[in-house]
C-alpha cells in the first residue's frame, strides 16, 4: 500500500522552530531534502507526496519538511525570516552535514541561495521552476507579475475552494488530471487549519515568502552538481529562467520538460523520480 502523510509523519525541535516533517527511506541513505514552494496552502507532503516513497526506495533518506510559515510547522515572521538560517538548523537537528537539495518555486530559489552562501551543506542541487531575478528577460512577463504570480497574490486573500482551484489550475498544464477539485479542497483546508500562516504573509505582501534574493552574478560560484528541470508551460516562472541558471552554474544541466507547468514533480512523477534518483547516485 502507499505510503499516507501520517505514516512518515515527525517533528523536530531546531535552535529556533518546530517544524514538521516527512520522512522516508534508510537511515545511512544519501540524504535528500525536498523543499515545497510558497503558494497558499503548500506543504512537504502535498507537493511531493508521489515523489518521496520511489525516491526512499531507491535508497535515499527523503526529507519533506512544513517549511517555518507554512502547513503544520512555526509561524514565520517574514520580516526577519531566512531560508538558509531555517535549513541549516533543520540539517543540525536531524545531524546531517550535507544533502542534496531539492526545490520547487521558493524552495528552489532557497536551494540556490544554499549552494551560492553554504555550500559545504549542499551535495547536489536540483531545482524546479526556482525563480531568480534576472535582466532581461525575453520570453516571460515583462513590467510585472506573471499570470501564475498574480493568482498566488490574489490566493493569499481569499482561500476558498473556488479561488484555489484557480490557484492549482494555473500551476499545471494537463488541467483534467492534475487540477481536482479535492486537491484545490486539501489546500484550502491547509490555509483554514493554519490562518496565521497567511495572515503573516499578508502583513509583507506577496513578495513575502522569498525574503532574501540571491545574487545573480554569484551564480558562477555553485561548485555542486546541478540539475535545472523546468516546465515548458510553466505560467509561474518562465522556462527561460533554467536557461538563464544553466548559463551561469558551472556544473549544470537543464532538462525541459514539454506539456508540463510549474509543478513538474507532480505533473510528471516517473520521470522527475528517475531524473532525481539518476542524478544523486552517478554526479
Amino acid at each position: 500500500m502507499a505510503l499516507t502523510e501520517a505514516d512518515v509523519a515527525k517533528d523536530v525541535r531546531t535552535k529556533s522552530w518546530n517544524i514538521h516533517y516527512n520522512e522516508a527511506g534508510p537511515a545511512d541513505g544519501h540524504p535528500v531534502l525536498l523543499l515545497h514552494g510558497g503558494g497558499p496552502g503548500a506543504t512537504g507532503w502535498s507537493n511531493y507526496n508521489p515523489n518521496i516513497e520511489p525516491i526512499a526506495a531507491a535508497g535515499f533518506r527523503v526529507i519533506a519538511p512544513d517549511l517555518p510559515g507554512w502547513g503544520q510547522s512555526d509561524e514565520a515572521d517574514f520580516a526577519t525570516y531566512d531560508h538558509v538560517e531555517v535549513i541549516c538548523e533543520l540539517l543540525d537537528a536531524l545531524g546531517i552535514d550535507k544533502a542534496a537539495l531539492v526545490g520547487n518555486s521558493m524552495g528552489g530559489h532557497a536551494s540556490l541561495r544554499m549552494a551560492i552562501e553554504r555550500p559545504e551543506r549542499v551535495s547536489h542541487l536540483i531545482t524546479m521552476g526556482a525563480p531568480i531575478q534576472m535582466k532581461p528577460i525575453l520570453f516571460g512577463a515583462g513590467g510585472g507579475p506573471t499570470e501564475g504570480l498574480k493568482v498566488m497574490a490574489r490566493s493569499y486573500a481569499d482561500h476558498s475552494p473556488e479561488q484555489m482551484m484557480r490557484l492549482v489550475e494555473i500551476m499545471v498544464y494537463d488541467k483534467e488530471r492534475f487540477a481536482t477539485p479535492e486537491l484545490s479542497e486539501q489546500r484550502s483546508a491547509a490555509v483554514a487549519k493554519r490562518p496565521e500562516h497567511l495572515a503573516n504573509v499578508a502583513k509583507h505582501g506577496p513578495k513575502a515568502p522569498i525574503t532574501i534574493w540571491a545574487d545573480p552574478s554569484r551564480l558562477p560560484e555553485i561548485s555542486a552538481p546541478t540539475l535545472l528541470i523546468h516546465g515548458r508551460d510553466d505560467r509561474v516562472v518562465s522556462f527561460e529562467t533554467a536557461l538563464f541558471l544553466a548559463a551561469g552554474i558551472p556544473d549544470s544541466r537543464a532538462h525541459i520538460i514539454n506539456r508540463c507547468g510549474h509543478w513538474a514533480q507532480l505533473e510528471h512523477a516517473d520521470e522527475f523520480n528517475r531524473l532525481v534518483a539518476d542524478f544523486v547516485r552517478n554526479h
